[in-house]
């Protein structure tokens, strides 16, 4: 499966469109890592408890939409971003969201 930000796939033409694809997951933060990163805030540095959660969650939210497209018969999804939104306090929901096509090398 090709996943592209841009609008096309180079060297390749879009042959069908599939439509609208999406995943999305929603992570909460882990109390003990939660503890940690709020000690990296007062002292300051990078958070990577959080960082590793939402590259986490970054990745199933992609896989998810990557499944979508499979099931609608696509071998890419073009134009595809990512949005994240607090649902709750401590937690996020990512969504992945993108253009099904099919392609086929020129």
């Amino acid at each position: 499966m090709m996943i592209v930000t841009t609008e096309f796939v180079p060297n390749h033409e879009i042959k069908e469109l599939k439509g609208f694809v999406k995943g999305s997951t929603i992570q909460a933060k882990h109390f003990g890592k939660d503890i940690l990163a709020a000690l990296k805030n007062v002292i300051g540095g990078e958070i990577k408890e959080y960082e590793e959660m939402m590259t986490h969650a970054r990745q199933v939210a992609i896989g998810r939409m990557a499944e979508d497209a499979r099931a609608k018969g696509a071998n890419a999804v073009i134009g595809v971003r990512l949005q994240t939104s607090s649902v709750m306090s401590g937690a996020a929901e990512i969504i992945a969201y993108g253009t099904a096509v099919v392609v086929e090398s020129n």
